[in-house]
């Protein structure tokens, strides 16, 4: 059955439930190399203004290097474009907030400019699909120097400071391909082999069904999304192709679960770690069929951004109403920081509203964490500008360490870092800065969730019907091509993929209307049975492909194992 969740009938308040909310995760499999990526990214620029004794200046050269924590999971011929578009992302943020500081200290308009900022970010950010820490950093930035005494004239030098810092984050991000050039797309195609093999696990049928195979289908889809991005021709192309028979193996699996060696998908992930030779899938079904349906793949037209950003309207909304109002709310309380509470609306703001309450809860109970660590380790920060600094990195390891088990957990390293960071132009009694950040966390919590249920996605429900069409359109064609005589070579192949992709866009959907407060119902009946009878397509998609292999090659098709 499908795994499809009604929306009709359920409370808002069950929605917002508090169950699995700080609930820890297994850390990420690279959770390292954004740790030491950051650290070896701010540590150098940090240095040399200590040396030099402007740490007055460090913000500017922040903006530059927290650039180095994005892009990790992409290939690095795409990771060396999206790193520098993040260094121009944030340089433009900067250069829109410090000369909207040198030109006005209205605190009202300084507030509504973080706002606008914090929306454009938001919707580019998830439009691009960016990827952690997404908009957050970048907002956290600008907003920053919103509120830092400006003039015309010091722009360009403290813009040049975060411009070199940048390019050393850059550097920095890509260091790791003269080590491991092939390291992000094979550790992607492994996940998807793991997550196959999960769902092979349960052979179509145990309890962990459903969950199993929507999280094996997203890491088939994400490991397809980095190899697209990978060049076909040149040095990597053999490489590629090696991984796109694999990423094709875990596709089988998950159609036919029940006809698939879960082992021997773990064992090929399992290669695939370190820089060793990519195993080799031998003559699976439809062979010559993969990589022409690929080719079908890349010449497939990308949908342009604009159309990107219609549906991510809402949350924009959402993030410039909901920024603004907890600026101005921080404001009338008299807070002297009131970014902190922009900053915490702006980080609030996830698919649907379950996902923003959860993590509503999880930056309230990181941040009044945090502000512990900081009462407790601010005397010795105290001590000395070198010992102030050594704390900054030390969280800064703590932050990208811990933030992939629970945000909580990697909150409670940012927000004493965060703190600190604003002693770099001088000392601050601790009480002062702990209420009011605590004051502002609380304030941008709650004003900024109450904007997330003000301004509701009532076109959710449509794009699910959209998305159901889709799914319905690709199974059609799957099923044709199965009821005529044997397609063109790839046309299978390239219909099968197709199939799985549009499935995954329609649980990706319903997930995320299914989180959402209104009780607008959705097509349940049509979502189930796109579900089932799109699964079933390609699962005879497996078989046909099987079946001719076994013509060709003369082996039986029981033998055959993806």
């Amino acid at each position: 059955m499908s795994s499809a969740t009604p929306t009709s009938g359920i409370s808002l308040g069950r929605r917002l439930s508090l169950a699995g909310v700080l609930r820890l995760r297994r850390p990420s499999e690279i959770w390292f190399k954004p740790a030491l990526s950051s650290v070896a990214a701010v540590a150098p620029p940090n240095l040399i203004l200590l040396a030099l004794g402007r740490l007055d200046l460090a913000m500017y050269t922040m903006a530059g290097s927290l650039c180095a924590l994005y892009a990790h999971n992409r290939p690095y011929a795409a990771r060396a474009r999206t790193l520098a578009g993040v260094v121009l992302g944030m340089l433009g943020g900067v250069t829109v907030a410090l000369v909207t500081a040198s030109l006005t200290h209205n605190a009202v308009v300084l507030v509504t400019v973080g706002a606008l900022l914090a929306a454009v970010q938001k919707a580019l950010c998830d439009a691009t699909r960016l990827g952690p820490p997404g908009n957050v950093v970048l907002t956290f930035i600008s907003s920053a120097a919103l509120f830092v005494p400006q003039t015309l004239g010091q722009v360009p030098g403290h813009l040049a400071l975060g411009a070199a810092a940048g390019a050393w984050a850059w550097i920095v991000g890509m260091a790791p391909a003269l080590v491991r050039p092939h390291g992000p797309e094979r550790r992607a195609t492994a996940q998807a082999l793991h997550a196959a093999a999960a769902y092979a696990d349960t052979r179509g049928g145990d309890d962990g069904h459903d969950p199993a195979r929507a999280a094996g289908y997203a890491a088939v889809q994400a490991a397809w999304q980095t190899l697209l991005s990978l060049p076909a021709t040149g040095r990597g192309a053999a490489t590629r192709r090696a991984l796109e028979h694999l990423v094709v193996r875990a596709e089988v699996a998950l159609a036919a679960p029940a006809d698939s060696d879960p082992e021997r998908l773990r064992t090929w992930a399992r290669a695939l770690r370190g820089t060793g030779r990519i195993p080799r899938t031998g003559d699976a079904p439809g062979a010559v069929e993969e990589l022409l349906g690929m080719e079908a793949e890349l010449a497939a037209r990308p949908a342009s951004l604009r159309q990107r950003l219609g549906p991510l309207t809402p949350i924009a909304l959402r993030t410039a109403l909901g920024c603004a109002l907890a600026g101005y709310a921080s404001l009338a309380l008299g807070i002297g920081r009131p970014y902190w509470a922009l900053v915490t609306a702006a980080a609030l703001y996830q698919a649907n509203l379950t996902l923003t309450w959860s993590r509503a809860v999880q930056r309230v109970v990181g941040n009044v964490a945090g502000v512990l660590v900081f009462a407790a380790i601010a005397p010795l920060a105290h001590l000395g500008q070198a010992l102030l600094v050594l704390f900054c990195l030390a969280l800064n390891f703590g932050a990208e360490a811990l933030i992939t088990r629970n945000y909580w957990l990697g909150s409670v390293c940012v927000t004493p870092m965060a703190l600190l960071i604003t002693e770099f132009t001088g000392y601050r009694a601790p009480g002062e800065l702990i209420t009011e950040r605590v004051v502002d966390t609380l304030v941008g919590a709650l004003v900024g969730f109450l904007a997330a249920v003000v301004v509701t996605d009532r076109r959710a429900g449509s794009r699910v019907g959209q998305a159901v069409t889709a799914a319905d359109r690709a199974r059609e064609h799957a099923a044709r091509l199965l009821a005529g005589p044997d397609p063109a070579p790839g046309a299978l192949e390239a219909a099968r993929r197709g199939l799985a992709a549009a499935l995954t866009d329609l649980r990706t959907t319903v997930d995320a209307a299914a989180g959402e407060w209104w009780g607008r119902a959705l097509p349940q009946e049509r979502v189930v049975l796109a579900e089932q009878s799109g699964h079933r397509t390609l699962a005879a998609t497996v078989r046909h492909q099987a079946a001719r292999a076994d013509r060709e090659t003369g082996t039986r098709v029981e033998d055959v194992r993806p």
